[in-house]
Protein backbone atom coordinates (compact mmCIF):
# COMPACT_ATOMS: atom_id res chain seq x y z
CA UNK A 1 0.00 0.00 0.00
CA UNK A 2 1.32 3.13 -1.18
CA UNK A 3 2.30 5.74 2.09
CA UNK A 4 -0.10 8.95 1.44
CA UNK A 5 2.01 12.06 0.28
CA UNK A 6 2.91 14.74 3.22
CA UNK A 7 4.17 18.11 2.39
CA UNK A 8 5.92 19.72 4.78
CA UNK A 9 5.65 23.59 4.64
CA UNK A 10 7.11 26.45 7.17
CA UNK A 11 4.61 28.54 7.47
CA UNK A 12 5.45 30.98 10.77
CA UNK A 13 7.77 33.03 7.75
CA UNK A 14 6.05 36.25 9.97
CA UNK A 15 6.74 35.24 13.28
CA UNK A 16 9.80 34.48 12.44
CA UNK A 17 10.71 37.11 10.71
CA UNK A 18 9.53 39.62 13.86
CA UNK A 19 11.80 37.31 16.75
CA UNK A 20 14.83 37.62 14.01
CA UNK A 21 14.28 41.65 14.50
CA UNK A 22 13.37 42.40 17.92
CA UNK A 23 16.51 39.28 18.93
CA UNK A 24 19.00 40.81 16.66
CA UNK A 25 18.18 43.99 17.46
CA UNK A 26 17.96 43.15 21.11
CA UNK A 27 21.82 41.35 21.44
CA UNK A 28 23.21 43.97 19.35
CA UNK A 29 22.15 47.72 20.52
CA UNK A 30 22.76 46.97 24.29
CA UNK A 31 25.92 45.11 24.13
CA UNK A 32 27.22 47.99 22.09
CA UNK A 33 25.51 50.25 24.80
CA UNK A 34 26.96 48.39 27.32
CA UNK A 35 30.55 47.92 25.91
CA UNK A 36 30.46 51.65 25.26
CA UNK A 37 29.54 52.92 28.85
CA UNK A 38 32.34 50.38 29.81
CA UNK A 39 34.74 51.97 28.12
CA UNK A 40 34.14 55.56 30.01
CA UNK A 41 32.81 54.29 33.19
CA UNK A 42 33.50 51.52 35.80
CA UNK A 43 30.47 51.69 37.56
CA UNK A 44 28.68 48.52 36.53
CA UNK A 45 25.10 49.83 38.42
CA UNK A 46 25.15 52.66 36.40
CA UNK A 47 25.78 50.10 33.22
CA UNK A 48 22.93 47.74 33.84
CA UNK A 49 21.01 50.81 34.60
CA UNK A 50 21.75 52.99 31.25
CA UNK A 51 21.37 49.26 29.95
CA UNK A 52 18.04 48.39 31.11
CA UNK A 53 16.85 52.22 30.35
CA UNK A 54 17.78 51.34 26.65
CA UNK A 55 16.02 47.85 26.30
CA UNK A 56 12.77 49.16 27.85
CA UNK A 57 13.11 52.55 25.07
CA UNK A 58 14.19 50.17 22.33
CA UNK A 59 11.44 47.50 22.70
CA UNK A 60 8.84 49.95 23.10
CA UNK A 61 10.54 51.75 20.58
CA UNK A 62 10.80 48.09 18.08
CA UNK A 63 7.44 47.50 19.27
CA UNK A 64 5.44 50.42 18.02
CA UNK A 65 7.91 49.93 14.92
CA UNK A 66 6.19 46.47 14.23
CA UNK A 67 2.44 47.55 15.24
CA UNK A 68 2.62 50.65 12.18
CA UNK A 69 4.36 48.37 9.96
CA UNK A 70 1.59 45.83 10.16
CA UNK A 71 -1.24 48.34 9.70
CA UNK A 72 0.09 49.93 7.37
CA UNK A 73 0.29 46.35 5.07
CA UNK A 74 -3.54 46.13 6.43
CA UNK A 75 -4.19 49.22 5.60
CA UNK A 76 -2.79 49.26 2.09
CA UNK A 77 -4.31 45.52 1.63
CA UNK A 78 -7.68 47.01 2.06
CA UNK A 79 -7.09 50.02 0.02
CA UNK A 80 -6.05 47.73 -2.88
CA UNK A 81 -9.19 45.21 -2.02
CA UNK A 82 -11.41 48.14 -2.80
CA UNK A 83 -9.80 49.11 -5.88
CA UNK A 84 -10.24 45.98 -7.27
CA UNK A 85 -13.77 45.30 -6.06
CA UNK A 86 -14.67 48.47 -8.17
CA UNK A 87 -12.38 47.52 -10.94
CA UNK A 88 -14.29 44.16 -11.34
CA UNK A 89 -17.26 46.05 -11.30
CA UNK A 90 -17.24 48.75 -13.61
CA UNK A 91 -14.62 47.79 -16.41
CA UNK A 92 -15.41 43.74 -16.33
CA UNK A 93 -13.39 43.41 -19.63
CA UNK A 94 -10.04 45.03 -18.79
CA UNK A 95 -9.78 43.17 -15.24
CA UNK A 96 -10.97 39.98 -17.59
CA UNK A 97 -7.54 40.62 -19.52
CA UNK A 98 -6.02 41.19 -16.93
CA UNK A 99 -6.43 37.66 -15.62
CA UNK A 100 -5.64 36.38 -19.41
CA UNK A 101 -2.03 37.98 -18.90
CA UNK A 102 -1.64 36.09 -15.61
CA UNK A 103 -2.82 32.95 -17.20
CA UNK A 104 -0.39 33.74 -19.66
CA UNK A 105 2.52 34.06 -17.86
CA UNK A 106 2.01 30.35 -16.93
CA UNK A 107 2.15 29.02 -20.00
CA UNK A 108 -1.81 28.59 -20.91
CA UNK A 109 -3.54 29.50 -23.78
CA UNK A 110 -6.60 31.57 -24.61
CA UNK A 111 -8.74 28.52 -25.03
CA UNK A 112 -7.30 26.84 -21.67
CA UNK A 113 -7.99 30.11 -19.17
CA UNK A 114 -11.35 31.37 -21.09
CA UNK A 115 -13.50 29.05 -19.21
CA UNK A 116 -11.84 29.85 -16.10
CA UNK A 117 -12.03 33.34 -16.49
CA UNK A 118 -15.64 33.18 -16.80
CA UNK A 119 -16.36 31.15 -13.89
CA UNK A 120 -14.38 33.94 -12.28
CA UNK A 121 -16.34 36.71 -13.70
CA UNK A 122 -19.75 35.00 -12.00
CA UNK A 123 -17.83 34.58 -8.69
CA UNK A 124 -16.94 38.96 -7.79
CA UNK A 125 -15.59 38.07 -4.76
CA UNK A 126 -13.53 34.97 -5.55
CA UNK A 127 -12.39 37.22 -9.12
CA UNK A 128 -11.20 39.76 -6.43
CA UNK A 129 -9.74 37.40 -4.21
CA UNK A 130 -7.59 36.11 -7.23
CA UNK A 131 -6.47 40.02 -8.41
CA UNK A 132 -5.42 40.90 -4.99
CA UNK A 133 -3.19 37.26 -4.93
CA UNK A 134 -1.66 36.63 -8.61
CA UNK A 135 -2.15 40.15 -9.85
CA UNK A 136 -1.09 42.14 -6.96
CA UNK A 137 0.89 39.58 -4.95
CA UNK A 138 -0.88 40.27 -1.85
CA UNK A 139 -2.55 38.02 0.86
CA UNK A 140 -5.24 39.01 3.42
CA UNK A 141 -3.40 39.70 6.61
CA UNK A 142 -4.45 38.17 9.92
CA UNK A 143 -6.93 40.93 11.61
CA UNK A 144 -4.53 40.37 14.59
CA UNK A 145 -1.27 40.75 12.79
CA UNK A 146 -0.37 44.32 14.21
CA UNK A 147 -0.56 43.51 18.35
CA UNK A 148 0.91 39.59 17.78
CA UNK A 149 4.04 41.57 15.79
CA UNK A 150 4.56 43.99 18.11
CA UNK A 151 4.22 41.95 20.90
CA UNK A 152 6.94 39.76 19.45
CA UNK A 153 9.24 42.08 18.41
CA UNK A 154 9.24 43.99 22.07
CA UNK A 155 9.50 40.59 23.73
CA UNK A 156 12.07 39.41 21.33
CA UNK A 157 14.03 42.53 22.27
CA UNK A 158 13.95 42.18 25.99
CA UNK A 159 14.97 38.75 26.04
CA UNK A 160 17.73 39.62 23.98
CA UNK A 161 18.79 42.74 25.75
CA UNK A 162 19.20 40.91 29.17
CA UNK A 163 22.06 38.61 28.05
CA UNK A 164 24.60 40.91 27.42
CA UNK A 165 23.64 42.94 30.79
CA UNK A 166 23.87 39.24 33.03
CA UNK A 167 27.09 39.42 33.52
CA UNK A 168 27.37 43.17 34.64
CA UNK A 169 25.31 42.02 37.44
CA UNK A 170 26.84 38.55 38.10
CA UNK A 171 30.47 40.38 38.63
CA UNK A 172 29.03 43.42 40.05
CA UNK A 173 31.55 45.94 40.89
CA UNK A 174 33.89 44.94 38.04
CA UNK A 175 33.48 46.28 34.94
CA UNK A 176 36.51 45.01 33.22
CA UNK A 177 35.20 41.61 33.75
CA UNK A 178 32.04 42.33 33.65
CA UNK A 179 32.69 43.52 29.67
CA UNK A 180 34.73 40.79 28.84
CA UNK A 181 32.30 37.86 29.82
CA UNK A 182 29.90 40.59 28.38
CA UNK A 183 31.47 40.19 24.77
CA UNK A 184 32.09 36.05 25.44
CA UNK A 185 28.52 35.36 26.15
CA UNK A 186 26.72 37.77 23.84
CA UNK A 187 28.98 36.65 20.85
CA UNK A 188 28.12 33.03 21.31
CA UNK A 189 24.40 33.98 21.56
CA UNK A 190 24.72 36.30 18.48
CA UNK A 191 26.63 32.71 17.07
CA UNK A 192 23.74 30.68 18.37
CA UNK A 193 21.01 32.85 16.90
CA UNK A 194 22.64 33.61 13.38
CA UNK A 195 22.54 29.67 12.94
CA UNK A 196 19.60 29.48 14.24
CA UNK A 197 18.01 31.89 12.12
CA UNK A 198 19.86 30.62 8.90
CA UNK A 199 18.16 27.47 9.34
CA UNK A 200 14.42 28.88 9.48
CA UNK A 201 15.16 31.38 6.88
CA UNK A 202 17.12 28.90 4.07
CA UNK A 203 20.68 30.79 4.56
CA UNK A 204 23.44 28.44 5.14
CA UNK A 205 23.17 28.10 8.91
CA UNK A 206 27.31 28.77 9.41
CA UNK A 207 27.38 32.49 7.38
CA UNK A 208 24.37 33.48 8.83
CA UNK A 209 26.16 33.00 12.41
CA UNK A 210 29.65 34.88 11.36
CA UNK A 211 27.58 37.87 9.93
CA UNK A 212 25.72 37.81 13.15
CA UNK A 213 28.66 37.44 15.31
CA UNK A 214 30.49 39.98 12.76
CA UNK A 215 28.44 42.63 13.21
CA UNK A 216 27.53 42.37 16.74
CA UNK A 217 31.34 42.44 17.08
CA UNK A 218 31.94 45.87 15.17
CA UNK A 219 28.94 47.36 16.39
CA UNK A 220 30.43 46.81 20.29
CA UNK A 221 33.86 47.70 19.10
CA UNK A 222 33.16 50.92 18.30
CA UNK A 223 31.06 51.80 20.80
CA UNK A 224 33.77 50.87 23.43
CA UNK A 225 36.79 52.80 21.04
CA UNK A 226 34.67 56.01 20.66
CA UNK A 227 34.11 56.12 24.48
CA UNK A 228 37.60 55.73 25.32
CA UNK A 229 38.47 58.21 22.83
CA UNK A 230 35.92 60.75 24.60
CA UNK A 231 36.53 60.05 28.08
Amino acid sequence: MRAPHIEKHFTAGLFVRDVVIGMADGLTVPFALAAGLSGAVQDTKLIVVGGLAEIAAGSIAMGLGGYLAARGDAEHYEQERIREQREVKEMPEEEKAEVHRVFEAYGLTSEESKPVIEALSHRPEAWVDFMMRYELGLEAPDPRRAVTSAATIAGSYVAGGFIPLLPYVVFSGNATRGLIFSAIVTLVALGIFGYIKGRFTGTHPLRSASQTVVIGGLAASAAFLLAKLIS
